[in-house]
């Protein structure tokens, strides 16, 4: 079968409904589905983070940032820590679990490498763009980075089919992987019933301009994809980082504002990103 096929077959699958997620994701999944009940009870909620020892690993952290924990008091437990971060931000790292986890299948050290980079971009874009949801835009943090979170979600899926399709992606010059992406992006986030404001924001970014001011949660992702420093290996190479004082955010935030975004993005995404594939 050669790469054009495998695309249409993968495109077929999803028009389909049949996106085949590793058996891990699909726990996880069960898992999502239990906290975004909204009478989950908080003891219920502890105790389905409990079984989990990476998202009680990665609550703990996430709560102990600056962004969640300003007064600088270690939280040691994962009671305090899903008090601190809340529901919201704990349905976020559930999230990051399922989306982390379509690498597990992956084989190919190659591919496996670029599931590494996609990761290491999506969990930087994240960061960011909590911050500058919170100190620029105004769009709300917590969704903008559940958002940042699954805005690559096609890409991953992408990725754990292609060990089955030698050469899926390689070197696209006619752009084949990002029509297929975005088809099977639209499939992923019905399964993982993403939320209509965040389905279409990530389904907007690819050909999406940045706004002056920026104020929604599509130009907070834009912005965030747009100072984040480790690339997404999939699709065209992302737009040159413009210097500062070329800038047309200079009419919002001065260099030492910005250097404060990037620096408490460092932070959150140094607490979310180092979960293993497994």
């Amino acid at each position: 079968m050669n790469r054009l096929e495998a695309f249409g077959t993968i495109v077929a699958q999803a028009e389909r409904g049949e996106i085949s997620f590793p058996t891990s994701v699909n726990a996880v999944l069960r898992l999502q589905q239990a906290l975004n009940d909204p009478d989950c009870p908080l003891e219920e909620a502890i105790r389905l983070v409990l079984g989990e020892p990476q998202l009680a690993a990665r609550t703990v952290a996430l709560a102990n940032t600056s962004a969640y924990n300003a007064g600088g008091r270690p939280i040691t437990n994962v009671r305090a820590a899903v008090t601190r971060v809340g529901f919201r931000n704990l349905q976020m790292l559930v999230a990051c679990l399922a989306v982390r986890q379509f690498g597990s299948r992956i084989a190919n050290p190659l591919l496996r490498a670029k599931c590494e980079q996609l990761w290491a971009h999506t969990v930087q874009v994240a960061a960011l763009a909590q911050v500058f949801a919170r100190r620029v835009t105004g769009a709300n943090p917590d969704t903008a980075m559940f958002a940042g979170i699954v805005h690559e979600v096609g890409g991953f899926y992408l990725l754990s089919r292609a060990d089955g399709y030698p050469g899926l992606l390689d070197d696209d010059p006619e752009r084949w992987a990002e029509l297929c992406e975005d088809v099977v992006t639209r499939e992923v986030a019905r399964r993982l019933s993403l939320p209509e404001p965040v389905a279409e924001a990530i389904f907007q970014l690819r050909d999406a301009f940045l706004h002056m001011p920026p104020a929604s949660l599509l130009d907070t992702l834009l912005l965030a994809n747009l100072y984040a420093t480790v690339p997404s290996p999939l699709g065209k190479p992302p737009a040159p980082l413009p210097e500062h004082d070329d800038s047309a955010l200079d009419y919002l935030v001065d260099e030492a504002t910005l250097a404060e975004i990037v620096k408490e993005a460092e932070e959150i995404s140094q607490a979310m990103g180092h979960a293993l594939l497994v």
